[in-house]
């Protein structure tokens, strides 16, 4: 117990209580069983890199103040949501 009470004292770590209520599984029928379908993205769907192109360009100075407050906001990066913004830019106008 000294051992306890020294951990407790410099980590403030405390005895986990949650493992003296254990769950008590039988054997038996567990009901309606319902299969759902695998929804979730495949790991390449998931490794999944746009090909990008490095660019240089001037913008104005309220524009980049706009898309620096807006990304904080959301936490990415500002140049994500401009690149963001001008590919559904292109999208939109090159299916018109």
């Amino acid at each position: 117990m000294i051992e306890y009470e020294f951990l407790e004292l410099v980590t403030g770590v405390k005895e986990n209580k949650s493992m003296k209520n254990r769950i008590n599984y039988e054997n038996g029928p567990i009901g309606k069983v319902k299969v759902i379908a695998d929804f979730l993205p495949s790991p390449e769907e998931l490794a999944f890199r746009e090909e990008t192109v490095k660019v240089t360009i001037a913008l104005s100075r309220v524009s980049i103040e706009f898309f620096k407050q807006e990304a904080e906001k959301h936490h990415v990066p500002y140049q994500k949501m401009i690149r963001r913004l001008l590919d559904e830019y292109a999208v939109h106008h090159a299916t018109q």
